[in-house]
């Protein structure tokens, strides 16, 4: 029986590089009998414009009858002015809540062929691979009260609120642990348990839940030190486990480790594997519609999407494969190209990627 594919391009870029990504699912199917099906749906800004939504009813059905979801990007300086109750990034964040998907996975892989690309030096980074764990549907990005509010003396005040449950902090752990034990079995939990008591209530969750894996190592650090060893030393680092905000930040400062943020996929997951399958870039509405856009990230995170939801490991590992065919044959989008490499637009890497899984 087949599987439906729910693709919502969403804004920027996304529109290209999730074209490139379709091509990809597109010869699995044709090639490879992937047998899956897809269905397009609006999302962010451009559901904003069409809908008065950034993520429509008909969207959040059709997410939800689906066994995955392929996501480009969504935002953009046109919609910045826009309410913050309908702005593109609520559209994203609607889903993330709604289809449950707690438990973000961000690898940080550094291709041997784009070890020069990195803005640290090739010894500090070569090798790296790290997965980095995010909570995805708690903590300050979701958390009540929020809001602006004027007070006695006219001034403004903006707030929000930091809040963790145990039990959803015991979830994402397991995902952690059981991430690491199909690695290096280390894991580093990142906090900031000496100022704020949610983190402090973090850790003594990671700890007790780390009882239950006696076979991995468990770590802390505090996020200040953690974003600072991601630059000195990142290597040390194989499962990083940390909070919603945390996370959105520490997994970009690991992907500039990599050589561009235009290589990492992620997949946001839950309980049962079902999962929204996304390049941990943004719009980028400076380059859309240029031929420009690095669609590797969107190629990739179809191969984690293959891997979880699908079920389907070697065909991941045909599209991880074909992705290295293609850095192999010196093919460079703008942002990870140096003088000597062939130059590409978003267009011709997805068909060399194609073409690669084609022999």
């Amino acid at each position: 029986m087949s599987k439906k594919i729910a693709v919502l391009p969403g804004d920027g870029i996304g529109i290209e590089i999730v074209a490139q990504a379709v091509k990809v699912l597109d010869c699995l199917n044709q090639d490879f009998d992937l047998n899956v099906e897809m269905e397009y749906g609006l999302v962010g800004g451009s559901a904003y414009d069409e809908t008065g939504s950034p993520l429509p009813e008909a969207t959040l059905k059709l997410a939800k009858e689906s066994d995955a979801v392929l996501l480009g990007a969504v935002g953009g300086y046109k919609w910045e002015s826009l309410d913050i109750a309908v702005r593109p990034e609520k559209g994203l964040l609607g889903l993330r809540s709604e289809l449950e998907l707690f438990a973000n996975l961000r690898p940080a892989i550094l291709y041997p062929q784009l070890a020069h690309a990195s803005t640290l030096k090739e010894d500090v980074v070569s090798g790296l691979d790290i997965m980095i764990v995010r909570e995805l549907t708690g903590g300050i990005y979701f958390g009540q009260p929020r809001g602006i509010r004027t007070l006695g003396n006219d001034e403004k005040q903006g707030f929000n609120t930091l809040i963790y449950k145990e039990s959803e902090i015991e979830r994402i752990a397991h995902v952690a642990f059981e991430t690491a034990m199909k690695r290096e079995k280390r894991l580093c939990s990142v906090d900031k348990a000496n100022v704020l008591e949610c983190t402090e209530l973090w850790r003594e969750v990671m700890i007790r839940v780390g009882k239950e894996y006696p076979e991995v190592e468990l770590s802390h650090m505090y996020v200040d030190n953690a974003a600072m060893q991601l630059v000195r030393a990142p290597k040390q680092f194989d499962v990083m486990v940390t909070t919603n905000m945390f996370g959105d930040i520490l997994s970009d400062c690991a992907a500039m480790l990599t050589g561009s943020i235009g290589m990492l996929p992620s997949a946001s997951m839950d309980k049962n594997q079902k999962g929204m399958y996304e390049p941990i870039h943004g719009s980028a509405p400076d380059i859309a519609g240029q031929d420009m856009a690095n669609p590797l990230a969107t190629i990739l995170s179809v191969a984690m999407m293959l891997r979880y939801s699908l079920g389907s490991e070697d065909l991941a590992v045909k599209v991880e494969q074909a992705v290295e065919t293609v850095l192999n044959q010196n093919l460079r989008t703008a942002d990870i190209y140096t003088d000597g490499d062939n130059k590409v637009g978003t267009e011709a890497m997805g068909d060399a990627v194609v073409a690669a899984l084609k022999v």
